[in-house]
Parts: C-alpha cells; sequence; structure tokens
C-alpha cells in the first residue's frame, strides 16, 4: 500500500543533504510495506529559486530515487535551510501501471504551486476530474490522486478573499472527497508550512524538540455555523491552542507519517489523527481543527509515547524480517500471555475486556470478522471458542460479510481482528456492526490504530512490530489472544475447570514448545530444496488443523507465486482427490486428536493413488511414519493449541521456497502489509 513520510524543519537548521537523507530513510523504514515507485518534493533547489517546489520521481526502489538525487548538477547538497517541509512517498499501484508520472507527489500544475502525497483511494475522482477538466486543467497521470491537487488550485484560484489559509482550503477540499484518504500537501503559496488530513488511512504525528512543549494534549477547534456563515475561519491562526516550543526560538520538528516505524529513530511522542481531523504548521505551530464535532467525541488529541525500539524493526542476523519474525515466536507468544495469564491461580484477566465481560457474557453470539490470516485465526479458534463459552461463534470473511450485508443485533458481541488495525475492509464492518448497536471488540497488534479506537473494548496482542507482509507471529498471537478470552469466558463454569486447567497447562509449554518446532529448521529446508520447482502444492487436514492448511497455503502462495491450496481432509472425496498422483506434493496435518482416525483413512487414499505425502505428525507416531514419504515430527500439546505448533513448518516452508525460488520474501508482488483499500 502507498505509505507517506514528511520532514518539517521549524529553525532548525539542515543542510539540504540532511533533508534528502531525513526523507530516503524515512522511504526506507517503510519499504516493507510493498510499493513500485517512490517520489519526494523539496523546496527550490537553486540558490535564487528558493520559494519553487522541485518535483524527484522514479519508478523502482527507493534505492533507485536516492540515486537520482545526486545526479542532479543543480543541487546545492551544502545549502544550510533554518525552515523546510519536505515530503515523501512510495507508490502501490492501483489506478495506472507503475511509472514515473504515476507516482507520488502528484502536482497542481507546471509550476507545482500545490503538490500532495495520497495514501488510499478516491472513489469519486472520475467526476472530479471531468468537472476540473471543463474548466480547462490538465492532467498529466492516470491516478486517482492527481485530481487532489488540481482540486485545491482551482480553489485557491476562486478564492473569495487573498487571506484564506492553507488550512481553510485543504478542508474545503476534502468535503469533495469520496473514499479512503492520507493527504499531505505542501505549496509554494504557503511556505514553510504543512497541511495534513486523514478518512480511512492512518496518519500520524511525530514531534521533536530539545525545548518544553506548550502542551501535551492539543484542543480540537471546531467550525460553528455562525462561523462559517461570517467566514470568520478564514483567517484562523490557532496560535492559542497550538503545540509549540515554549523556547524564545521556538525550534521545533514534525514527522508525518503513516506508520510509527518511519518515525521511532527519530522521535517517540507521536499525536495520532482521527477521521477528518486536520492538522497545519504554520511558523512552527501544530493545530488541529475540525468541522463539526460529534456527540460523544474527544475534544483533544493527546500526545504518546511509543514503545516500540528501533532494533524491534531491525533484521538482527536473519536474511528476512519474515524469517526473524517466525524464529521470535516463542517471546511473542509469551508477550501475549504476559500479564495476563496467573498460571499458580489459573486466572486469566484480559484487562481491556474485563469491564464489558457481564454484557459479553449475556450475548447470543460471537462473530468473529478479519481478512486473511486474521480470518484464518477466527476459524482456527472457533470450535474452542465454542467449547468454553457455550455460544454460537460465526467467523466472516469482512468482504462477504458486508456484501451480504447481514444480520446483526444488539445483542450480538463483534470481533475485529487485524494486525494492524487499519485494514480497510475490517474497518467497514466495525462501522456496519456498531450502526447496529452490537458490543465490538477490537483484535490488533497497533496501539492507536482505527480499529484499536473505535471499538467498544478490545486486545492488544503484543507481537510487536510486524515487518514482513506474510503475518507470522501476529497469527500466533491472535490465536493465543482469542484462546484467553475463551479461558476468561468460561472461569466460573464448574463443568469446564478440567479443560480449562488442561488449555493453561498447555499454555505454559508452549513458548519452549515452539522452540522445539524452531529447532526443526534444517529439515524443513531439506524438504523445501525437493518442492520449490513445482508448480502446485496441496495442503490437508480437518478439526482444529483446517485452519493451519488455509494459513499454510495461503503463505506459501502469496510469497512463493506457487499455487497452493488448503483443503479440508473431510472433502477431499468431493473433488480433490481428482487432483492427488505421484507429481502432486501433498503436505497434511495428522495429530493425536479426535479427528485422528478420519485423517488417517484420507491418507490411506492419497498413498492407494500413488500419492507421496509429507506429513505433519506427533514424534514417535510410527504408524503414520510408515505410510509417509517424508514426516515431520512435532511435540505434542492440548488439541486447541496444536495448530500453533502445526502452523510454524509452514511458515519456515514458505520463506525456504521463497529463498530458493529467488523472491523477495518482505515485499512479496502485488500486495501489501496494510490493506486500506477495499
Amino acid at each position: 500500500m502507498c505509505r507517506i513520510f514528511a520532514y518539517l524543519n521549524y529553525r532548525v537548521p539542515q543542510t539540504r543533504k540532511d533533508i534528502f537523507t531525513t526523507l530516503v530513510k524515512g522511504l526506507q523504514r517503510l519499504e516493507y510495506r510493498g510499493y513500485d515507485s517512490a517520489g519526494v518534493a523539496v523546496d527550490g533547489c537553486g540558490k535564487d529559486d528558493k520559494n519553487s517546489i522541485c518535483l524527484f520521481k522514479k519508478k523502482g526502489k527507493v534505492k533507485a530515487l536516492d540515486e537520482e538525487l545526486y545526479k542532479n548538477d543543480s543541487l546545492d547538497l551544502d545549502m544550510e535551510l533554518d525552515t523546510h517541509f519536505g515530503i515523501a512517498h512510495t507508490r502501490w499501484a492501483t489506478h495506472g501501471e507503475p511509472s514515473a508520472v504515476n507516482s507520488h507527489p502528484h502536482r497542481s500544475d507546471k509550476n507545482n504551486e500545490f503538490v500532495v502525497i495520497h495514501n488510499g483511494i478516491i472513489t469519486n475522482y472520475k467526476e472530479l476530474k471531468k468537472y476540473l477538466v471543463s474548466k480547462g486543467y490538465e492532467f498529466e497521470s492516470e491516478t486517482d490522486t492527481e485530481v487532489i491537487p488540481k482540486l485545491i488550485k482551482y480553489l485557491y484560484d476562486n478564492r473569495e478573499s487573498n487571506c484564506v489559509s492553507f488550512s481553510t482550503l485543504v478542508e474545503r477540499v476534502i468535503q469533495q472527497l469520496e473514499g479512503a484518504f492520507a493527504l499531505v500537501f505542501k505549496s509554494i503559496h504557503f511556505p514553510g508550512e504543512a497541511v495534513v488530513t486523514r478518512r480511512g488511512s492512518p496518519l500520524l504525528i511525530g514531534v521533536r524538540c530539545q525545548y518544553k512543549l506548550s502542551t501535551d494534549q492539543i484542543p480540537i477547534q471546531y467550525n460553528s455555523g455562525e462561523d462559517i456563515q461570517n467566514k470568520n475561519y478564514i483567517n484562523r491562526v490557532d496560535s492559542s491552542n497550538a503545540l509549540h516550543s515554549v523556547h524564545d526560538r521556538m525550534a521545533v520538528e514534525f514527522y508525518f507519517a503513516s506508520d510509527a516505524s518511519a518515525i521511532i529513530e527519530h522521535t517517540n511522542k507521536v499525536i495520532y489523527l482521527e477521521d477528518d481531523d486536520i492538522a497545519a504548521v504554520a511558523e512552527g505551530k501544530l493545530s488541529l481543527h475540525r468541522m463539526n464535532r460529534s456527540a460523544g467525541e474527544d475534544p483533544v488529541r493527546v500526545i504518546q509515547t511509543l514503545q516500540m525500539e528501533l532494533q524491534q524493526i531491525m533484521k538482527g542476523n536473519f536474511k528476512a524480517f519474515m524469517q526473524k519474525e517466525i524464529f521470535e515466536q516463542p517471546e511473542s507468544v509469551f508477550n501475549t500471555m504476559r500479564g495476563r495469564i496467573c498460571f499458580d491461580t489459573s486466572t486469566v484477566v484480559l484487562g481491556g475486556l474485563k469491564d464489558h465481560l457481564k454484557e459479553i457474557k449475556r450475548c447470543r453470539r460471537l462473530i468473529i470478522i478479519g481478512c486473511g490470516t486474521s480470518f484464518h485465526a477466527g476459524v482456527a479458534t472457533r470450535q474452542i471458542l465454542e467449547e468454553l463459552t457455550e455460544l454460537p461463534v460465526m467467523v466472516e470473511l469482512a468482504s462477504d460479510f458486508l456484501d451480504r450485508t447481514t444480520p446483526v443485533y444488539r445483542d450480538d458481541v463483534c470481533f475485529f481482528i487485524s494486525q494492524s488495525g487499519e485494514t480497510a475492509d475490517t474497518l467497514m464492518a466495525l462501522r456496519y456492526c456498531k450502526e447496529r448497536g452490537a458490543l465490538t471488540v477490537g483484535v490488533t497488534n497497533t496501539v492507536g490504530s482505527s480499529i484499536s479506537r473505535e471499538t467498544d473494548c478490545g486486545v492488544h496482542i503484543n507481537a510487536g512490530p510486524e515487518i514482513g507482509v506474510a503475518s507470522t507471529k501476529a497469527y500466533t498471537s491472535q490465536f493465543v489472544s482469542l484462546i484467553m478470552f475463551g479461558l476468561m469466558m468460561s472461569e466460573d463454569r464448574l463443568s469446564l475447570q478440567k479443560r480449562r486447567q488442561e488449555i493453561i497447562n498447555g499454555l505454559r509449554k508452549l513458548p519452549e514448545l515452539i522452540r522445539e518446532v524452531l529447532a526443526l529448521d534444517q529439515k524443513i529446508k531439506s524438504i523445501a530444496d525437493e518442492l520449490y520447482q513445482q508448480r502446485s502444492l496441496l495442503v490437508m487436514g480437518r478439526g482444529y488443523h483446517y485452519a493451519t492448511c488455509l494459513e499454510g497455503a495461503l503463505k506459501i502462495k502469496e510469497i512463493t507465486y506457487m499455487h497452493s491450496e488448503g483443503i479440508l481432509a473431510g472433502e477431499l472425496k468431493h473433488g480433490p482427490l481428482a487432483l492427488i498422483d505421484y507429481h502432486m506434493p501433498v503436505i497434511m496435518v495428522i495429530m493425536r486428536d479426535a479427528c485422528y482416525i478420519k485423517c488417517h483413512n484420507a491418507l490411506q487414499q492419497i498413498t492407494a493413488r500413488q500419492g507421496r505425502p509429507i506429513i505433519l505428525c506427533c514424534q514417535d507416531d510410527s504408524e503414520i511414519s510408515k505410510m509417509a514419504y517424508k514426516t515431520i515430527e512435532l511435540p505434542h500439546t492440548v488439541d486447541c493449541l496444536q495448530g500453533i505448533l502445526c502452523v510454524i513448518p509452514l511458515q519456515l516452508m514458505s520463506f525456504h521456497l521463497a529463498v530458493l525460488r529467488g523472491y523477495d520474501v518482505d515485499c512479496p508482488r502485488n500486495l501489501a502489509k496494510s490493506v486500506t483499500v477495499e
């Protein structure tokens, strides 16, 4: 998905080279999100044209853009700029192919009077474009984004007064936009000023200042009907309620980004913007305003302190972030449980749900909603949640849930699972359920994300930053979080105490068992050496392991580009059996649980048709081993947790297959980490 980074230094002298370095490094921190082109916009590059804006855009990686910046002989890299605002962007193509002209920043005209970077999608861009073309504005790209700089120039050209502020122009722009967006605006008419806004796409602001700041929470300013009628908002200065340095020099730096990983090396002080917030920086002062105030809305935005550390988003000794995150799972699973499970007393407390527990227990059904890997976490835990809560549990793909306009009632409890907390389909499903009065619960990995803010309550999975596009440790932490919810719900049910204790004992040993599985890495690689030239791969299981098969197949297809399919073993004879022969690779998950005999029957059907199954099985299962082409023997745990141990070999398998096939593991083609459009 497109990613945003921008940097404003106010009375903090920086050379042009320093500014370029900051912008490029910001983009490099966001490379893991997936993209196909990159660009920056900075103030005039010569000594005599400081009030102009220069654009540099390049198809391909950020490294290519970085090289392009230093090829330009007209750049005075040593020029020191006391105040400057630079913007940068990585684009993932939605409208128009990857190219320099389609990449961001987009401009209003050939003089670059207004430039914009955008994350999201504008759904009414065709209507806006048609109108602007009728007014004589010329377009040069195929993108939806280009209507935005053209629209703000149209509004500027037709302004009623020379006193109209930059933020007022932006306010008028977003009133015309439909869809999802995070936007950063820069203009030659407002040098040293920045205006940013969002709706449906994440955006946060980092603040760095060596002096004391004027406030730690910024009041929102609202436009009253009287203000609009009298046009009092046109000359809004906002200084009395703005954030700024209290030192005489007022030196301060602002960072704008779609992801905290681009900011953390500069500052841990951030402000998360809400939908339709407009943030403006002028003369080193940051102010926030909105058109209208909604009932129950928080009238301030608080400066928060990020807990993330820079080393958490570095690869260390691993070849890729995905590999690092697979091997972090003993720690990430432990962190998910830490402070929530008391193993001595067998109690589970999820602080974010504690106050709503009585209401949840009175509900008539649970609805779990997610996309991709997050959906699979719901499928993986549905069976144990139904057992522990004694409630019907629906697991829904967010896009399909919305397409069906599914009935939702006030006595439903809806869980929304998303690693980023910004997944567009899941977020829209959340708003759909809220409108119908259901209690909403977020399960996310990102503090301050849209889902974590908009749900009534929730669970932060504490997996730590996940950089690789293919989710690994977030899946296992989501899995454990939902199990803990079931344990908390069943704490007062006498008939379930033996089962609860069995699961809690399994959770206590889980990190160590994950380490045992990770020790099989070389064996898994040797199997990958035989498979990587294949064109297709089937993954089969049933019961608790159907979700494992879906998730394993997803991991393989998304980073190896090999066709893979997760198949419910009970459906084998209803069609998929036609695919089985000597040449078709098959991975089966057969563990000692309630479905063991049934899976054994499916295995016999495969071997009878010359299939050569690679089997994930329990240690010392000699009967299964005799029928397998190869086995991956795993430690045994309680049935509802076994899926965590079984999915890790498939994560490792997908990693090794991708490396052997020569692909970029962390940035698979056509995909993005945070899917903020439908």
